[in-house]
């Protein structure tokens, strides 16, 4: 039996598809700040009060803007409306006491604001590039389906048992046990008698939600043949219970196929823009420790 160590994590094979399809890496991520306008009173509060803290106003606009970044659905607006409220009336007393304190004065802070700021400015501009991408055709979905059949017609699942350890017990006395052609059962005695704790697991995930690198292995084993996947502080001892076909029609492989297709296109602009600017831009190295290449 081969026992093969992985790097790459299954948590992370949960990742939508319209990510993983192509294993693009992800555009410019930026990390939005929720409720940072919170923290300024310079510019006033517009839309319906819905209450007053100390003299602060909170209206409808906020608990509205609030609703869009948690994404509410329609019919639980009502209720996440009221709960909303209670968290900013909670968040303004936080602030009017922060700023009692003088905590938003402190370096860390102003640091942290303008960092926030620098970010969604970046953001907005790179929204406003991309926004102008032209949408998938039919014929580009059509042949992206058509050009993977590994992700559609060919898909398969895989059912994969397995034992969640801590990275720091899978010593070699385990590792070597594990490659002497042992099962996932006899693995778990030996985890007992050897006095190590474990957690049993089962997952499945189809070729179209795996790394490549991932679905290579995959493919190379036997059922009951074991693997481990390094997480970290936590490593998975798992075996592949059954493989079974699991075709995608082009119908139901179309939104996804789009939505890659459409994610892909807004790196492409998205690097190509970063690129542009960062050839038309004097850029100095000061610090000598700085890579000689961005």
């Amino acid at each position: 039996m081969r026992l093969l160590k992985l790097s790459c994590a299954l948590k992370l094979l949960n990742i939508n598809k319209s990510v993983q399809l192509g294993r693009m890496q992800g555009i410019l991520v930026i990390v939005m700040v929720v409720g940072l306008s919170a923290c300024s009173n310079k510019e006033k509060k517009a839309g319906q009060v819905l209450a007053k803290v100390n003299g602060e106003e909170i209206t409808v606009l906020q608990v509205n803007n609030e609703l869009m970044q948690v994404g509410v659905k329609a019919d639980q607006q009502e209720a996440a409306t009221k709960k909303l409220l209670e968290v900013l009336i909670d968040r303004q007393l936080i602030i009017t006491e922060a700023k009692r304190n003088k905590i938003d004065r402190t370096p860390a802070v102003v640091q942290a604001i303008e960092r926030a700021k620098d970010q969604i400015i970046a953001q907005a501009y790179l929204n406003s590039i991309v926004s102008k991408i032209d949408k998938s055709t039919l014929a580009e979905i059509d042949d992206y389906y058509k050009k993977h059949p590994e992700y559609f017609t060919q898909r398969k699942q895989f059912f994969m048992q397995q034992l969640v350890i801590a990275t720091k017990d899978l010593g070699n006395d385990l590792k070597s046990y594990i490659d002497s052609d042992k099962s996932l059962e006899e693995v778990a005695l030996w985890l007992g008698s050897n006095n190590l704790q474990y957690e049993r697991g089962q997952l499945s995930r189809t070729s179209a939600d795996l790394p490549d690198q991932m679905l290579m292995k995959l493919k190379e084993l036997k059922k009951g043949e074991l693997f481990i996947v390094n997480e970290g502080e936590k490593s998975s001892i798992n075996s592949i219970t059954d493989i079974k076909d699991s075709p995608v029609t082009s119908m139901n492989a179309a939104r996804q196929i789009e939505q890659y297709l459409t994610n892909k296109k807004a790196k492409e602009v998205a690097d190509a823009e970063i690129s542009h600017l960062r050839s038309s831009a004097k850029i100095e190295y000061i610090n000598s420790t700085t890579p000689s290449t961005p």
